[in-house]
């Protein structure tokens, strides 16, 4: 009987003192987590004030110049499309694959222009 007793006492003391030290750490990871995150929080703050700082890295001279490298071959592609659909439709010609292949590649790069158009030129 006595064993019994003092084995549950132990036990019950075991069990306070374990969640105790549970409770301390909890507190103790938490303020050392809220100071982690007020560091890390700082951090991004001090990039985003660099990156605002050097955000403009592109001229707008440049922009113009990349629009129109990539609207010279969006011309040539859709000039090349309607070519080579025209002559499908009136001469009878077998480039059906061309004729797709030719007005992927031009969907692909039109997609391209314009979105690269809304960001450089028309920020949300």
């Amino acid at each position: 009987m006595k064993k019994g007793f003092f084995r549950l006492l132990t036990f019950a003391i075991f069990a306070l003192m374990l969640q105790s030290s549970l409770v301390l750490g909890a507190e103790t990871n938490a303020s050392a987590t809220e100071g982690n995150s007020i560091t890390v929080l700082q951090a991004f703050d001090q990039q985003q004030t660099q990156h605002e700082n050097n955000q403009s890295t592109i001229s707008a001279h440049q922009k113009q110049v990349v629009m129109f490298v990539m609207g010279v071959p969006l011309l040539i592609l859709i000039l090349l499309t309607a070519a080579i659909g025209i002559a499908m439709g009136i001469f009878g010609k077998p480039w059906f694959l061309a004729h797709m292949i030719l007005a992927s590649l031009t969907i692909s790069l039109a997609l391209a222009h314009v979105v690269v158009g809304l960001v450089w030129f028309y920020p949300f």
